[in-house]
């Protein structure tokens, strides 16, 4: 076994924080994570690389992918700003989408040759995690073949969106990641034609429930499948 392996996760939760600050905050360990990596290389040094996910919700933003089509905002600056709204061009795959309160937002900040390194099977594991979780509440979800995320209702005519995805890889160090709609006000999406895909809704699990549901209760159910299918060793602060 490779010596350098590290599957231990150190996971903060960053409560409810300004979309500018969260990013900051990946950037900073992303780039931690990747100059250990240029220095292991370079010096023929030993050290093993960190790993970590962040937990949080933001105020009201809407985020541009750098493969995205700003033609997907359907309201001018304008409005943005006297909505009180937030808007970035951002440096993830993936087009347009919205972050909000009651939506639950994990970037996990991971080097996968801690893990493996397929980027595909990292998105599916993603997936999987948010399939297991809708799951402990009852909700029937799954994948659409070409469509990054998961879904609810895959198999009629009206399949919904339930959780959006989109990751930055670097010399196999991931950041960004994926948002699923708890208690958002789903109205927020009308602004944009979400993730560019104009002909497919968007729910939350308290819509598919018509339950109140605790945001804590669904974290702590995702980060426990996260730890079953890669395999974690968590580690809190």
């Amino acid at each position: 076994m490779n010596s350098l392996i590290n599957k231990k996760v150190t996971y903060t939760n960053l409560g409810h924080i300004d979309y500018k600050k969260a990013w900051d905050k990946q950037e900073d360990i992303f780039k931690k994570i990747i100059d250990v990596k240029i220095e292991n290389r370079k010096n023929n040094n030993c050290n093993k690389t960190e790993n970590y996910i962040l937990t949080c919700s933001h105020p009201h933003v809407y985020t541009l992918g750098k493969s995205g089509n700003e033609n997907n905002l359907l309201i001018k600056n304008s409005i943005i700003k006297s909505q009180k709204l937030d808007y970035y061009k951002i440096n993830r795959g993936g087009d347009i989408t919205y972050h909000g309160p009651g939506q639950l937002v994990i970037y996990p900040i991971l080097d996968l040759e801690n893990f493996f390194t397929d980027i595909h099977k990292y998105l599916r594991f993603l997936e999987e995690a948010v399939i297991m979780t809708l799951q402990e509440f009852n909700i029937k979800s799954g994948r659409i073949k070409k469509l990054t995320g998961v879904w609810v209702d895959i198999n009629s005519q009206n399949p919904k969106k339930i959780c959006a995805m989109g990751v930055k890889s670097s010399r196999w160090v991931t950041m960004h990641g994926l948002a699923l709609n708890v208690s958002t006000d789903l109205s927020y999406f009308n602004n944009i034609i979400p993730c560019g895909i104009n002909d497919k809704e968007v729910t939350s699990i308290e819509k598919e429930t018509n339950k109140v549901i605790q945001m804590v209760i669904v974290e702590n159910k995702l980060i426990e499948n996260l730890c079953k299918i890669f395999e974690f060793e968590l580690i809190k602060k």
